[in-house]
């Protein structure tokens, strides 16, 4: 008897059939539209840690300039 994987079971939930299909070695007949997808996800992918990192870039550079406009206001009050 073999472990069934977490993964498996996700599949099974998702769409029995081809589940069943994968478990019986049937390869699906749709293989350029799966690449597709695929590589829809890896671009999305790209696009959301491009999003996240520039939205710490952000947040760093209005940190430094916070740090910086107190630095000013403080030494006009000297």
């Amino acid at each position: 008897m073999r472990p069934i994987r977490a993964s498996e079971i996700g599949s099974y939930l998702y769409c029995r059939r081809a589940w069943w299909y994968h478990l019986k070695g049937v390869e699906p007949e749709n293989q350029s539209e799966l690449v597709a997808g695929t590589q829809l996800h890896q671009t999305h992918g790209r696009s959301i840690l491009a999003a996240g990192l520039l939205r710490t870039l952000g947040l760093i550079l209005f940190l430094a300039s916070l740090v910086i406009l107190v630095a000013y206001c403080t030494a006009k009050l000297i």
